[in-house]
């Protein structure tokens, strides 16, 4: 007979709510535990953001302020000598002797090479020749001058006897006119004679001129200074063949006043004017700075750079500056209107147009603003901005207009930058 399995037992009510009321307390506890001091701490954190809310927020400002009366501008440039001219040979020959070299400093009309020019003394012989040949026929011609007015005496008595014989009806007429017309011949002999002296005294002058000219040339053998300065080119050497006009011996440059060119933007080209002062200053010499006068401005802009050419003289006694440094050139000029200054981390700029955020009576107003020049660290307000005002640096998003804010001034002292 086969065993029977016993079913088995099953919980009773008692137990099964026992269970449920656990459960349920566990959940209950869970919950206090967890949800409650969470949601504690949200209320605590909306408490002290509406707190913050209604705090006047705290901003930094600074003042804007009136640029400077003297304005500086610096550009570069470079260093020319005022003066600056080839020397070339007025004679054709060779170089027989050279006295001068690079780097020489030469007075004005001190020797600076010899050329032997053997052709050109033949031509001045030849010349003082014809000369004494012109001065011949100079004389042979006013001799023929003195025969002739002798002629023209004997044939005008010669006529006037004549005369006289036929008023008394001793001659014939016929007579009477060949002698009248000998000396009417003879006058314009003298004439003809008159205008061949005039002619060779224009010749004699014109050989005299000739000789002139070559006894010049002869003396431009000796290549001499222009003027005083210093030798900064030798072309040619001893021997060398020279071309007259052609040949590049030297070139000089006078260097104890030298010139600088810059090119001066628009925005300062109205206060840059001849006379103003400048300083110059190279890298060769840190720390020293050489004076300079502005000699005179070109009065109009370049179309393509929009810049005004202006030229720079500079004193150089001691020779210490050389043409061809390149040199920085600062410009100071007195301002007829002083422009207002603005920090550039004050700018706001919003929907293209740039701003600032004023603080007045502790409310904030957006003033738009026209800007000039930019200075770095500043810019120039044209227009929109008055001295002295409050604006607030580096804005937020919660600085808004018509909000107010507490104002706390920082110190700054922002320099007025250069343009270059």
């Amino acid at each position: 007979m086969t065993d029977r399995i016993p079913d088995p037992q099953r919980p009773s009510a008692r137990r099964i709510g026992i269970i449920l009321t656990l459960i349920v307390l566990l959940l209950i506890a869970g919950f206090a535990a967890g949800y409650l001091p969470r949601h504690r701490r949200e209320l605590a954190v909306r408490a002290a953001a509406d707190g913050v809310s209604a705090a006047v927020p705290i901003v930094n400002t600074t003042r804007s302020r009136l640029s400077d009366p003297v304005s500086a501008i610096e550009l570069p440039g470079s260093i020319q000598a005022v003066t600056e001219a080839p020397v070339l040979a007025r004679a054709d020959g060779y170089l027989k002797r050279r006295l001068a070299d690079i780097g020489d400093r030469v007075r004005a009309g001190q020797p600076l090479a010899e050329v032997e020019a053997p052709e050109l003394d033949q031509q001045v012989e030849q010349a003082r020749a014809a000369v004494l040949q012109a001065r011949a026929a100079v004389e042979q011609s006013r001799a023929s001058l003195e025969q002739g007015r002798a002629t023209q005496a004997l044939a005008k008595v010669t006529a006037e006897r004549w005369s006289n014989l036929l008023a008394r009806g001793a001659v014939s007429r016929q007579e009477h006119d060949i002698y009248q017309a000998q000396y009417k011949a003879q006058s314009a002999s003298v004439r003809a004679l008159e205008k061949a002296v005039q002619a060779s005294e224009s010749n004699q002058a014109a050989v005299e001129a000739n000789l002139s000219r070559l006894e010049q040339l002869q003396d431009y053998k000796t290549i001499r200074a222009p003027f005083a300065g210093v030798i900064t080119l030798r072309n040619t050497d001893t021997g060398a063949l020279i071309t007259a006009g052609q040949t590049l011996l030297f070139r000089i440059a006078q260097t104890g006043i030298l010139r600088a060119y810059l090119n001066v933007p628009q925005s300062y080209a109205e206060v840059v004017r001849a006379g103003g002062r400048a300083e110059v200053s190279v890298t060769e010499f840190p720390g020293r700075v050489f004076p300079a006068t502005l000699a005179r401005t070109a009065n109009a802009l370049d179309a393509s750079s929009r810049t005004m050419l202006a030229e720079l003289r500079i004193p150089n006694p001691g020779g210490v500056l050389m043409p061809g440094m390149y040199a920085q050139v600062r410009l100071t000029t007195a301002r007829v209107a002083r422009p207002v200054l603005a920090p550039g981390d004050t700018l706001v700029i919003r929907g293209g147009n740039p701003q600032v955020a004023v603080v007045r009576g502790g409310v904030i107003h957006f003033q738009k603003i026209r800007i000039g020049r930019d200075f770095g660290r500043d810019v120039e307000v044209l227009d929109g901005l008055a001295d002295g005002e409050v604006l607030v640096v580096n804005p937020g998003d919660d600085v808004r207009e018509g909000g107010r804010v507490e104002a706390r001034a920082i110190a700054t002292a922002p320099a007025e930058g250069k343009k270059r």
